[in-house]
């Protein structure tokens, strides 16, 4: 069994689960009018969020897949990282607790998808 199994599986669900339910409860569309539009991506807020979350859900069937995991953790890297910044940051570090909507359940993310990504750490090659 690979090692990377239950964390490629893991993030599969918590992306699924991020994206496919804003699909069916207007969250999406209301991510990309009343938050991207706002903030300054008008018009193309609506555009941005389908976006995101069609990315997330190709990024869960390639992890799941153990197919292009390297291209699906950077873009989906990506995505976290201006998450960070544009939305939870501001936040603080908690999602919940000491804080809300804070940057630690992208952070936790972005690490999971390293570990997936370079199971074996990543190291330089010496030429000695």
């Amino acid at each position: 069994m690979n090692g990377t199994l239950l964390l490629r599986i893991a993030t599969a669900i918590i992306l699924l689960t991020h994206s496919v339910f804003g699909m069916f409860n207007g969250g999406i569309n209301d991510f990309g009018n009343l938050y991207l539009n706002q903030i300054g991506f008008a018009p193309f807020g609506v555009f941005l969020a389908w976006s995101i979350k069609i990315s997330h859900i190709i990024a869960a069937i390639l992890l799941l897949s153990n197919k292009y995991i390297m291209p699906a953790g950077f873009i989906t890297i990506f995505i976290l990282i201006m998450g960070i910044v544009l939305v939870h940051f501001q936040e603080g570090w908690f999602v919940v607790g000491g804080g809300r909507n804070g940057v630690e359940y992208n952070f936790l993310l972005i690490i999971v998808l390293l570990a997936i990504m370079y199971p074996n750490g990543i190291s330089r090659k010496s030429n000695s």
